[in-house]
């Protein structure tokens, strides 16, 4: 299932989603931990490497999926803050990032995120936390 048909099971709106837009799909899914990948192409700044920024959309829609299925039906996870270290770079191909609760309470959930490339290089690595609370009505 891919994070728009997850949002869309859980009676919200995908259309426009930006993970969507930057390729990234999802591999695996459940509270305790997501895996998605991305492409290269089309995520790189003026220079052809990966954009770091590219990097924290890939790793905010995993650690995000991941606090979203932790809240269950009716609730919302909403970032609340993100950190990243940008080890490598890449060039081609696609990266692959592994997020991993390491809390997951009833009003916050946090994941670590790391994000390889097809060699297995730790390309970054990033920490998400997320609110959680009630989806708004409408």
């Amino acid at each position: 299932m891919q994070r728009a048909e997850l949002i869309e099971a859980f009676g919200g709106n995908p259309e426009g989603d930006l993970a969507s837009a930057m390729g990234i799909e999802l591999l695996e899914a459940s509270p305790e931990r997501v895996v998605g990948r991305m492409p290269v192409k089309g995520n790189t700044q003026p220079f052809g490497l990966l954009h770091g920024g590219a990097s924290c959309v890939l790793a905010e829609s995993l650690g995000s999926t991941g606090a979203f299925l932790h809240a269950g039906p009716g609730r919302i996870a909403v970032g609340v803050e993100i950190n990243a270290t940008h080890h490598r770079s890449a060039t081609e191909g696609y990266v692959t990032g592994v997020a991993t609760r390491i809390h997951g309470g009833r009003t916050l959930a946090t994941y670590d995120i790391v994000i390889t490339d097809e060699q297995d290089r730790r390309i970054c690595t990033a920490r998400l936390t997320c609110m959680l609370r009630d989806r708004p009505a409408g």
